[in-house]
């Protein structure tokens, strides 16, 4: 699998949030404008998938078993097999125009998890914590549309995006989880390199940054310098994470929505899984302590 490969072949309008559990030896991912979420098992080629009336935009593991996500205002706990979301917390019921977006747990098992404007236009994205009690905080704002995060391997720097803006931020994650020295990491230009949306850190900690309609993923060395690029034959490429028995598998989302019945007869994998093995290993998946 040096190469690229198809593992779903899927039309997924907005797939996004690849989840490694290993216990499963499974890859869940959610679809978050179809309401959808997707398991796979890549050993069998085992495929499940369920539909809910309201989106699940991201998800983690729970310490206690299942898993916590985000829908459009809140967090909640979900639990597949009852097909059932129970509310944690909830936000931004004064903003119907905001909606969470992507999410992701940090090594002390603080869930992380920003809103953003569905309408791509205005800066009224916040990025929240939820701690391992429940307790919920206002760690950033000024965001169009809040995507990542992710952690460096001795989890004392938090990668954070701005896909609109086409801005990589770097901060420093202190042990309490409050954050410092927010600075820019990356700034691209969306008809050159597209926008920067979902993001992992591998074991050598380099961060691997999916470029929505740029059509390829970067490796970018923690002093930002560009250390490989892995282009996708699909235009939409939405986020990643490490997987497999030896975390040495990037499994890839991407999306279809708002293409052309011409875009799409050019480009029919769009929002297909795909995988590949980059020779280098992921991090395990934390859990949400709570």
């Amino acid at each position: 699998m040096s190469e690229v490969t198809c593992i779903w072949q899927i039309q997924a309008l907005l797939g996004e949030g690849p989840l490694w559990v290993a216990a499963e030896k499974a890859l869940y991912w959610v679809d978050i404008l179809n309401r959808q979420v997707h398991r796979l098992e890549p050993a069998s080629g085992q495929k499940r998938s369920w539909t809910f009336a309201e989106s699940i935009t991201s998800l983690a593991l729970r310490e206690s078993g299942g898993f916590v996500g985000t829908v459009p205002h809140g967090f909640v706990a979900i639990d597949l097999k009852a097909g059932t979301i129970d509310p944690i917390v909830t936000v931004e019921t004064d903003l119907p125009n905001n909606r969470f977006n992507d999410g992701k747990v940090d090594s002390n098992g603080r869930f992380w998890a920003g809103t953003m404007d569905k309408q791509e236009k205005e800066a009224t994205g916040t990025l929240y914590r939820l701690d391992p009690d429940l307790s919920l905080h206002v760690m950033d704002q000024d965001y169009i549309i809040t995507n990542g995060p992710a952690f460096s391997v001795d989890g004392k720097t938090m990668y954070h995006n701005d896909s609109i803006k086409g801005l990589v931020y770097a901060f420093d994650l202190q042990d309490d989880g409050m954050l410092g020295g927010k600075r820019p990491f990356q700034q691209l230009t969306f008809a050159i390199n597209g926008a920067p949306d979902g993001m992992t850190v591998d074991s050598e900690n380099c961060l691997w940054l999916a470029h929505y309609g740029g059509a390829r993923l970067t490796r970018f060395a923690p002093t930002g310098e560009i250390l490989e690029e892995v282009s996708l034959p699909v235009p939409n490429v939405t986020s990643c994470t490490f997987g497999g028995p030896d975390l040495d598998t990037l499994y890839i989302t991407t999306a279809s929505q708002n293409m052309s019945a011409a875009e799409l007869e050019k480009h029919p994998l769009s929002g297909s899984l795909f995988a590949y093995k980059p020779g280098v290993k992921g991090l395990p998946t934390p859990h949400f302590a709570g």
